[in-house]
């Protein structure tokens, strides 16, 4: 009788902490795969319970921009590219970094050797892929400091709207696509092109780098205290899943494919993807670096006759978040 009494103790222990968790739904920019490994691996390795949230991840897709879902109130804090943030946020949706797992960026453009493109200088009168829906903005950028008009002239470049894959390349419809070092580059050497075949431009490399993979809140949301206490748990537990996922990509990878429900990913490409990812989050303890905060801005302001941004954003990040889970 004392055992059961003891255990309907324990029990009742359980679940009014259970009962008392904090809900927070986290918006990803993409579908489920290695490159949003650290969330999944605090939820799987249970640490945001033991910060006493309730997370539940939304993957993104090609039809779900993170910006508008947050705008409708469909998630409490978002994975978004800082490009895309600050135009959303110069466009009246008031978002604001709250943590940068992503030290580095992992965006470049992928080019085939026959195509004639090798140097930069090559890029007039080519056509080149290029993500939209937010993802334009540092290739425009570039563009713009290179010089290289994208109207399509004879002194310009062709811009083709890529779709999330690589057959504009496989198919000889653009000289360059983009390409992520986790990601889409590894399915163009999976499709026979060897290292040698291609050139690739990095976009840090190029010296117009923009922050990938931030985490971002509602700037009102953060008038009240207990939600930036909540924020402050779930940037601590996501920080200990990053770095437990950077200790073990292997383990970290099966992680991800077990959270994977559409079953679209392989084994060796998520496998191969962490061991990338890892080296874009190393170096970060999830407080963004205002140094690479002025860095985005500069490079979205001089985008040209049509700069991403057209002023400097005030507000757009705090480390009032970061500060607390850093303690």
């Amino acid at each position: 009788m004392t055992k059961w009494l003891a255990g309907v103790s324990a029990a009742a222990v359980w679940l009014a902490g259970a009962a008392h968790a904090e809900d927070v739904t986290l918006q990803l920019k993409w579908v489920t795969q290695a490159q949003f490994a650290g969330y999944y691996v605090a939820l799987d390795k249970g640490f945001y319970e033991e910060e006493g949230l309730d997370v539940t991840i939304k993957p993104g897709g090609p039809d779900i921009a993170p910006p508008q879902v947050i705008a409708g109130g469909g998630a409490d804090v978002i994975v978004e590219w800082m490009p895309a943030a600050l135009a959303a946020r110069e466009a009246g949706l008031p978002l604001v970094n709250i943590a940068q797992p992503f030290k580095h960026s992992g965006m470049m453009l992928t080019c085939r050797n026959d195509s004639g493109v090798t140097e930069t200088k090559d890029f007039p009168g080519h056509t080149l892929g290029v993500w939209f829906f937010g993802n334009e903005y540092p290739f425009l950028s570039w563009m713009a400091h290179l010089g290289i008009p994208v109207d399509g002239g004879p002194n310009g470049v062709t811009v083709l709207k890529q779709g999330f894959n690589v057959d504009p390349l496989l198919q000889n419809q653009a000289a360059c696509i983009s390409t992520m070092t986790y990601n889409e580059y590894w399915q163009v050497i999976d499709a026979g092109f060897k290292p040698e075949d291609l050139t690739v431009f990095k976009y840090e490399d190029q010296g117009v780098a923009t922050l990938e993979d931030g985490l971002y809140v509602r700037e009102d949301r953060l008038k009240d205290p207990a939600f930036v206490e909540t924020m402050a748990k779930f940037v601590r537990a996501s920080m200990k899943g990053w770095k437990w996922a950077e200790e073990h990509p292997d383990e970290a990878a099966d992680i991800v494919l077990e959270n994977d429900e559409t079953g679209a990913q392989t084994e060796k490409h998520q496998k191969r993807m962490m061991g990338e990812v890892a080296k874009l989050t190393a170096g970060s303890n999830g407080a963004l670096d205002p140094a690479d905060y002025e860095r985005t801005v500069k490079t979205l302001l001089s985008a040209g006759s049509d700069p991403v941004i057209t002023k400097e954003p005030e507000g757009a990040w705090t480390h009032a978040v970061s500060d607390i889970a850093l303690k």
